[in-house]
């Protein structure tokens, strides 16, 4: 249910960033044609500079498409990313999508749900094998909750972050991924 949180809060604040860089939080291919030319060319490389300003000086973690990086901590250091990692990477992949950058939200968003997942254990201080299951159900329930696939979602977790279906995880991550999807659902964003 957080990651449902942190994958909605994540879309409104892409299109608050659009509409601070374009005028408009419409689909940028409706619009591109009223915006100032100016804007059209500054847009991009303000935020792009932002961005790096931003990751650097703050979490260099957060850098990068997101996977790769949930994959090494889960397998490198037992599930652990800094609990700043979720809210840098979520300004940092909004100001890069809604500034005109040519990424997607799927990385952003498993890396943001594994970091509150794996913040969640870390609070409560679990051991590395439940940490490494709460940032695959973070990553499970970010793709769920911002595709609308649970199905899909927890596969992903399961099969590329932890690269097990074992029953300790398997329980876990599923429920994650149906909760984020049903929370997202119920969110008016969703609509």
């Amino acid at each position: 249910v957080l990651t449902a949180g942190a994958a909605i809060g994540f879309v409104y604040l892409i299109a608050a960033v659009q509409w601070l860089a374009i005028g408009s939080s419409d689909l940028p291919l409706r619009v591109i044609g009223h915006v100032q030319p100016l804007r059209v060319i500054l847009a991009p490389a303000l935020g792009g500079l932002a961005v790096g300003l931003l990751v650097h000086r703050f979490a260099p973690e957060a850098q990068g498409h997101g996977v790769p990086e949930v994959i090494e901590a889960v397998t490198a250091r037992g599930g652990r990313i800094r609990p700043r990692v979720a809210a840098i990477k979520s300004l940092a992949s909004a100001l890069t999508i809604g500034s005109g950058g040519s990424v997607g939200r799927e990385g952003p968003i498993v890396q943001i749900g594994a970091a509150v997942g794996s913040t969640v254990a870390q609070a409560l201080k679990l051991p590395s094998a439940q940490t490494r299951t709460l940032a695959a159900c973070g990553a499970a329930g970010g793709i769920a909750a911002a595709f609308n696939a649970p199905i899909a979602g927890a596969f992903f977790a399961l099969e590329v972050i932890t690269g097990n279906f074992a029953m300790p995880s398997f329980g876990p991550v599923i429920l994650s991924s149906v909760m984020a999807t049903v929370a997202s659902r119920a969110s008016p964003s969703a609509s």
